[in-house]
Protein backbone atom coordinates (compact mmCIF):
# COMPACT_ATOMS: atom_id res chain seq x y z
CA UNK A 1 0.00 0.00 0.00
CA UNK A 2 1.49 3.61 -0.70
CA UNK A 3 0.90 6.82 0.86
CA UNK A 4 -0.51 9.51 -0.87
CA UNK A 5 1.18 11.95 1.25
CA UNK A 6 4.46 11.47 0.02
CA UNK A 7 4.03 12.14 -3.51
CA UNK A 8 2.55 15.62 -3.43
CA UNK A 9 6.47 17.07 -1.82
CA UNK A 10 8.22 16.23 -5.03
CA UNK A 11 5.21 17.70 -7.66
CA UNK A 12 5.73 20.84 -5.37
CA UNK A 13 9.48 21.26 -5.77
CA UNK A 14 9.51 20.50 -9.16
CA UNK A 15 7.36 23.22 -9.84
CA UNK A 16 9.02 25.82 -7.65
CA UNK A 17 12.38 24.60 -9.71
CA UNK A 18 10.99 24.63 -13.02
CA UNK A 19 8.15 27.00 -12.73
CA UNK A 20 4.44 26.71 -13.32
CA UNK A 21 3.02 27.41 -16.74
CA UNK A 22 0.60 30.22 -17.73
CA UNK A 23 -2.87 28.53 -18.36
CA UNK A 24 -2.26 29.93 -21.96
CA UNK A 25 0.39 27.37 -22.02
CA UNK A 26 -1.45 24.74 -20.09
CA UNK A 27 -4.43 24.75 -22.56
CA UNK A 28 -1.72 24.55 -25.29
CA UNK A 29 -0.18 21.45 -24.15
CA UNK A 30 -1.83 18.09 -24.45
CA UNK A 31 -3.52 16.39 -21.44
CA UNK A 32 -0.98 13.91 -19.33
CA UNK A 33 -1.42 10.65 -20.47
CA UNK A 34 -0.25 7.58 -17.47
CA UNK A 35 1.27 3.95 -18.53
CA UNK A 36 -0.37 1.53 -15.99
CA UNK A 37 -1.17 -1.66 -15.78
CA UNK A 38 -4.24 -3.21 -14.39
CA UNK A 39 -6.23 -5.77 -12.74
CA UNK A 40 -9.58 -6.94 -12.33
CA UNK A 41 -11.99 -6.78 -9.26
CA UNK A 42 -12.61 -10.26 -8.37
CA UNK A 43 -14.73 -12.49 -6.17
CA UNK A 44 -13.17 -15.28 -4.16
CA UNK A 45 -12.32 -16.59 -0.86
CA UNK A 46 -9.96 -14.92 1.75
CA UNK A 47 -8.52 -16.33 4.82
CA UNK A 48 -8.60 -14.01 7.34
CA UNK A 49 -5.05 -14.93 9.41
CA UNK A 50 -3.33 -13.22 12.02
CA UNK A 51 0.74 -13.23 12.63
CA UNK A 52 1.70 -13.88 16.21
CA UNK A 53 4.57 -13.19 18.09
CA UNK A 54 5.94 -15.35 21.21
CA UNK A 55 8.87 -17.46 22.77
CA UNK A 56 9.01 -21.29 24.01
CA UNK A 57 9.08 -21.30 27.64
CA UNK A 58 9.11 -24.65 30.07
CA UNK A 59 5.22 -26.22 31.18
CA UNK A 60 4.51 -25.53 34.72
CA UNK A 61 5.16 -29.10 35.43
CA UNK A 62 7.92 -29.78 33.71
CA UNK A 63 10.53 -26.83 35.26
CA UNK A 64 12.78 -27.88 38.49
CA UNK A 65 14.13 -25.42 40.63
CA UNK A 66 17.16 -26.40 43.17
CA UNK A 67 18.04 -24.59 46.31
CA UNK A 68 20.96 -24.18 48.37
CA UNK A 69 19.94 -26.34 51.60
CA UNK A 70 21.47 -24.48 53.92
CA UNK A 71 24.56 -21.31 54.37
CA UNK A 72 27.09 -22.25 51.96
CA UNK A 73 29.55 -22.13 49.46
CA UNK A 74 29.24 -22.78 46.02
CA UNK A 75 32.24 -24.82 44.94
CA UNK A 76 31.84 -25.57 41.25
CA UNK A 77 29.16 -24.97 38.51
CA UNK A 78 29.63 -28.07 36.59
CA UNK A 79 26.49 -27.40 34.22
CA UNK A 80 26.55 -24.14 32.56
CA UNK A 81 23.61 -22.62 31.32
CA UNK A 82 22.38 -24.13 28.41
CA UNK A 83 23.81 -27.30 29.22
CA UNK A 84 22.00 -30.45 28.06
CA UNK A 85 22.14 -32.77 31.21
CA UNK A 86 20.68 -36.38 32.07
CA UNK A 87 18.79 -37.41 35.20
CA UNK A 88 21.37 -37.52 38.35
CA UNK A 89 24.23 -35.49 36.40
CA UNK A 90 26.20 -33.43 38.99
CA UNK A 91 24.89 -29.97 38.07
CA UNK A 92 26.95 -27.75 40.95
CA UNK A 93 28.66 -28.65 43.75
CA UNK A 94 28.33 -26.74 47.22
CA UNK A 95 30.51 -27.13 50.73
CA UNK A 96 28.71 -25.47 54.30
CA UNK A 97 29.97 -22.26 55.37
CA UNK A 98 31.78 -21.13 58.49
CA UNK A 99 28.56 -20.89 59.90
CA UNK A 100 26.83 -23.98 58.93
CA UNK A 101 29.70 -26.04 60.07
CA UNK A 102 29.73 -24.52 63.74
CA UNK A 103 25.96 -25.10 63.54
CA UNK A 104 26.69 -28.77 63.07
CA UNK A 105 28.81 -29.29 66.08
CA UNK A 106 26.56 -27.96 68.11
CA UNK A 107 23.74 -29.74 67.13
CA UNK A 108 25.96 -32.56 67.55
CA UNK A 109 27.71 -31.37 70.60
CA UNK A 110 23.85 -30.62 72.18
CA UNK A 111 22.47 -34.60 70.83
CA UNK A 112 25.18 -36.07 72.90
CA UNK A 113 24.78 -33.78 76.52
CA UNK A 114 20.83 -34.75 75.49
CA UNK A 115 21.44 -38.39 75.46
CA UNK A 116 23.72 -38.36 78.49
CA UNK A 117 21.06 -36.35 80.17
CA UNK A 118 18.49 -38.69 79.41
CA UNK A 119 20.37 -41.74 80.46
CA UNK A 120 20.91 -40.40 84.00
CA UNK A 121 17.42 -39.42 84.49
CA UNK A 122 16.80 -42.97 83.47
CA UNK A 123 19.47 -44.10 86.22
CA UNK A 124 18.10 -41.65 88.64
CA UNK A 125 14.32 -43.15 87.92
CA UNK A 126 15.31 -46.66 88.43
CA UNK A 127 16.99 -45.23 92.17
CA UNK A 128 13.67 -43.81 92.85
CA UNK A 129 15.67 -40.38 93.20
CA UNK A 130 13.64 -38.24 90.52
CA UNK A 131 9.76 -38.38 89.43
CA UNK A 132 8.61 -39.64 85.84
CA UNK A 133 7.92 -36.72 85.03
CA UNK A 134 11.42 -35.53 85.39
CA UNK A 135 12.49 -38.71 82.75
CA UNK A 136 10.13 -37.57 80.53
CA UNK A 137 11.26 -34.08 80.31
CA UNK A 138 14.68 -35.75 79.80
CA UNK A 139 13.65 -37.94 77.01
CA UNK A 140 11.96 -35.18 74.88
CA UNK A 141 14.48 -32.61 75.25
CA UNK A 142 17.25 -35.85 73.53
CA UNK A 143 14.23 -36.62 70.86
CA UNK A 144 14.33 -32.80 69.95
CA UNK A 145 18.24 -32.61 69.92
CA UNK A 146 18.74 -36.01 67.96
CA UNK A 147 16.34 -34.24 65.35
CA UNK A 148 18.15 -31.07 65.19
CA UNK A 149 21.19 -33.20 64.57
CA UNK A 150 20.11 -35.59 62.17
CA UNK A 151 17.96 -32.26 60.13
CA UNK A 152 21.88 -30.66 59.83
CA UNK A 153 23.37 -34.14 58.58
CA UNK A 154 20.67 -34.56 55.47
CA UNK A 155 21.42 -31.01 54.58
CA UNK A 156 24.67 -31.20 54.86
CA UNK A 157 25.10 -34.47 53.05
CA UNK A 158 22.77 -32.43 50.00
CA UNK A 159 25.24 -30.01 48.94
CA UNK A 160 25.86 -32.03 45.22
CA UNK A 161 22.77 -30.75 43.58
CA UNK A 162 21.96 -33.36 40.83
CA UNK A 163 19.57 -32.86 37.95
CA UNK A 164 15.55 -34.59 39.36
CA UNK A 165 15.58 -35.11 35.21
CA UNK A 166 17.01 -34.74 32.40
CA UNK A 167 16.91 -31.20 30.36
CA UNK A 168 18.45 -28.32 29.68
CA UNK A 169 19.85 -26.01 32.34
CA UNK A 170 18.07 -22.52 31.97
CA UNK A 171 19.02 -20.52 35.01
CA UNK A 172 22.06 -20.40 37.20
CA UNK A 173 21.35 -18.12 39.94
CA UNK A 174 25.31 -18.10 41.58
CA UNK A 175 28.65 -18.09 40.21
CA UNK A 176 31.45 -20.04 42.31
CA UNK A 177 33.31 -18.78 45.36
CA UNK A 178 29.59 -16.75 46.45
CA UNK A 179 28.54 -17.48 49.83
CA UNK A 180 24.33 -17.97 49.55
CA UNK A 181 21.74 -17.96 52.67
CA UNK A 182 19.78 -21.07 52.93
CA UNK A 183 16.99 -21.52 50.25
CA UNK A 184 18.72 -19.18 47.88
CA UNK A 185 17.67 -20.25 44.19
CA UNK A 186 20.81 -22.10 42.54
CA UNK A 187 19.48 -23.25 39.31
CA UNK A 188 16.82 -24.34 37.51
CA UNK A 189 16.14 -26.85 34.90
CA UNK A 190 13.30 -26.97 31.71
CA UNK A 191 12.51 -31.07 31.60
CA UNK A 192 13.46 -32.27 28.45
CA UNK A 193 10.42 -32.73 25.73
CA UNK A 194 7.94 -30.50 28.22
CA UNK A 195 8.03 -27.05 26.04
CA UNK A 196 5.74 -25.05 25.46
CA UNK A 197 4.77 -21.84 23.48
CA UNK A 198 3.72 -18.57 24.51
CA UNK A 199 2.23 -15.92 22.20
CA UNK A 200 0.75 -12.72 22.98
CA UNK A 201 -2.32 -11.04 21.13
CA UNK A 202 -5.03 -8.68 21.69
CA UNK A 203 -7.47 -9.30 23.69
CA UNK A 204 -10.04 -8.71 21.02
CA UNK A 205 -8.83 -11.21 18.47
CA UNK A 206 -8.45 -13.82 21.37
CA UNK A 207 -11.97 -14.18 21.58
CA UNK A 208 -12.37 -14.55 17.74
CA UNK A 209 -9.71 -18.09 17.69
CA UNK A 210 -12.12 -20.60 16.89
CA UNK A 211 -11.79 -23.84 19.06
CA UNK A 212 -9.38 -26.60 17.51
CA UNK A 213 -7.42 -24.36 15.67
CA UNK A 214 -4.02 -25.20 14.70
CA UNK A 215 -1.17 -22.64 14.74
CA UNK A 216 1.78 -22.67 12.18
CA UNK A 217 4.70 -22.37 14.02
CA UNK A 218 8.36 -21.19 13.08
CA UNK A 219 11.23 -20.83 14.98
CA UNK A 220 13.70 -17.57 14.51
CA UNK A 221 15.96 -18.04 11.95
CA UNK A 222 14.55 -21.10 10.24
CA UNK A 223 12.49 -21.24 7.62
CA UNK A 224 10.52 -24.60 8.50
CA UNK A 225 7.27 -24.25 10.07
CA UNK A 226 4.95 -26.77 11.61
CA UNK A 227 1.56 -26.81 12.63
CA UNK A 228 0.15 -27.62 16.27
CA UNK A 229 -2.89 -27.15 18.26
CA UNK A 230 -3.66 -24.65 20.37
CA UNK A 231 -3.62 -26.14 23.83
CA UNK A 232 -5.58 -23.14 25.14
CA UNK A 233 -6.39 -19.41 25.35
CA UNK A 234 -5.72 -17.51 28.31
CA UNK A 235 -7.90 -14.10 28.01
CA UNK A 236 -6.43 -12.55 31.19
CA UNK A 237 -4.34 -9.34 29.92
CA UNK A 238 -0.64 -9.34 31.01
CA UNK A 239 -0.01 -6.29 33.14
CA UNK A 240 2.53 -5.15 31.28
CA UNK A 241 2.44 -6.09 27.99
CA UNK A 242 -1.60 -5.23 27.64
CA UNK A 243 -1.41 -8.84 25.63
CA UNK A 244 -3.95 -11.97 26.11
CA UNK A 245 -2.34 -15.42 25.65
CA UNK A 246 -2.09 -18.50 23.35
CA UNK A 247 -0.43 -21.49 24.29
CA UNK A 248 0.42 -24.59 21.95
CA UNK A 249 2.36 -27.62 23.18
CA UNK A 250 6.15 -27.72 21.36
CA UNK A 251 6.62 -31.07 20.00
CA UNK A 252 10.37 -32.58 21.26
CA UNK A 253 11.46 -33.38 17.91
CA UNK A 254 10.89 -30.20 16.59
CA UNK A 255 14.43 -29.06 18.46
CA UNK A 256 13.15 -25.80 19.82
CA UNK A 257 14.99 -24.61 23.39
CA UNK A 258 13.60 -22.66 26.15
CA UNK A 259 13.38 -19.42 25.24
CA UNK A 260 13.84 -19.10 21.48
CA UNK A 261 12.17 -16.77 19.67
CA UNK A 262 8.62 -18.00 17.64
CA UNK A 263 6.19 -16.81 15.05
CA UNK A 264 2.65 -17.90 14.48
CA UNK A 265 -0.50 -17.65 12.28
CA UNK A 266 -3.61 -18.88 13.28
CA UNK A 267 -7.01 -18.80 10.79
CA UNK A 268 -9.30 -16.76 12.39
CA UNK A 269 -12.33 -17.16 9.72
CA UNK A 270 -12.38 -17.76 6.30
CA UNK A 271 -14.71 -15.08 3.90
CA UNK A 272 -16.71 -16.89 1.42
CA UNK A 273 -16.77 -15.21 -1.89
CA UNK A 274 -15.62 -12.32 -1.23
CA UNK A 275 -14.65 -9.20 -3.23
CA UNK A 276 -10.94 -9.53 -3.53
CA UNK A 277 -8.19 -7.13 -5.30
CA UNK A 278 -4.28 -7.46 -5.60
CA UNK A 279 -2.21 -5.44 -3.03
CA UNK A 280 -0.44 -3.61 -5.10
CA UNK A 281 -3.53 -1.38 -5.84
CA UNK A 282 -3.84 -0.08 -2.65
CA UNK A 283 -3.55 3.43 -1.67
CA UNK A 284 -3.82 5.48 1.45
CA UNK A 285 -4.77 9.09 1.77
CA UNK A 286 -4.31 9.75 5.59
CA UNK A 287 -5.52 6.54 6.63
CA UNK A 288 -8.22 6.38 3.90
CA UNK A 289 -7.77 3.39 1.44
CA UNK A 290 -7.97 4.38 -1.84
CA UNK A 291 -7.88 2.77 -5.69
CA UNK A 292 -8.01 4.12 -9.15
CA UNK A 293 -10.67 2.66 -11.00
CA UNK A 294 -10.00 2.85 -14.74
CA UNK A 295 -13.25 3.11 -17.26
CA UNK A 296 -12.71 4.32 -20.57
CA UNK A 297 -9.37 5.04 -20.25
CA UNK A 298 -9.91 7.45 -17.80
CA UNK A 299 -8.37 7.08 -13.87
CA UNK A 300 -11.52 7.54 -11.06
CA UNK A 301 -10.59 7.66 -7.89
CA UNK A 302 -12.84 5.73 -5.28
CA UNK A 303 -12.99 5.45 -1.69
CA UNK A 304 -13.36 1.46 -0.18
CA UNK A 305 -13.56 -0.16 2.94
CA UNK A 306 -10.55 -3.26 3.44
CA UNK A 307 -10.93 -6.52 5.18
CA UNK A 308 -8.03 -9.26 5.39
CA UNK A 309 -5.56 -9.85 3.48
CA UNK A 310 -4.11 -13.31 2.14
CA UNK A 311 -0.75 -13.29 0.13
CA UNK A 312 -0.78 -10.59 -2.48
CA UNK A 313 -4.50 -10.16 -1.97
CA UNK A 314 -6.47 -8.12 -0.10
CA UNK A 315 -10.59 -8.06 0.46
CA UNK A 316 -12.93 -5.06 0.06
CA UNK A 317 -15.95 -4.65 2.23
CA UNK A 318 -17.13 -1.50 0.53
CA UNK A 319 -16.40 0.34 -2.92
CA UNK A 320 -15.86 -1.78 -5.19
CA UNK A 321 -17.79 -4.25 -7.78
CA UNK A 322 -16.42 -7.35 -9.33
CA UNK A 323 -15.93 -7.00 -13.07
CA UNK A 324 -14.24 -3.43 -12.42
CA UNK A 325 -10.36 -3.07 -12.84
CA UNK A 326 -7.72 -1.52 -11.23
CA UNK A 327 -4.31 0.23 -11.78
CA UNK A 328 -1.89 -1.80 -10.45
CA UNK A 329 1.19 -0.31 -11.37
CA UNK A 330 1.90 3.40 -12.34
CA UNK A 331 -0.21 4.49 -9.71
CA UNK A 332 1.73 6.79 -8.24
CA UNK A 333 1.65 9.11 -11.21
CA UNK A 334 -1.95 8.72 -11.23
CA UNK A 335 -4.53 12.00 -10.55
CA UNK A 336 -8.28 11.70 -10.34
CA UNK A 337 -9.69 11.99 -14.09
CA UNK A 338 -6.09 11.71 -15.66
CA UNK A 339 -6.17 9.62 -19.04
CA UNK A 340 -4.52 6.36 -19.31
CA UNK A 341 -2.92 3.94 -21.16
CA UNK A 342 -2.57 0.07 -20.63
CA UNK A 343 0.51 -1.63 -21.15
CA UNK A 344 -0.93 -5.13 -19.88
CA UNK A 345 -3.60 -6.71 -17.83
CA UNK A 346 -3.86 -8.79 -15.10
CA UNK A 347 -6.08 -11.11 -13.70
Amino acid sequence: MISRTSLALPLVFACLLGGCQSSTDTAATADPVATIDVAAVTTGDIDEKIMLYGAAEANGAGKYTLSAPMEAIVQAVDAPVGSHVTRGQILVRLSPSPTARLDLATASANANAADLAHARARRLRADGLVSDAEVETARAAKQAADASRASLATRNGALVLRAPASGTVEVIGASAGELVAAGTTIISLVKEGDLRARFGVDPAIARRIPKGSYVEVTAAGSKRAFNVPVLSVDSVVDSVTKLASVYVQIPNERGVGAGESLTGRVLLANISGGITIPYAALLDDGGQPFVFVIANTIAKRRDIVVGPRTGDRISVTSGLKAGERVATAGVTALEDGMKTRIQGAKK
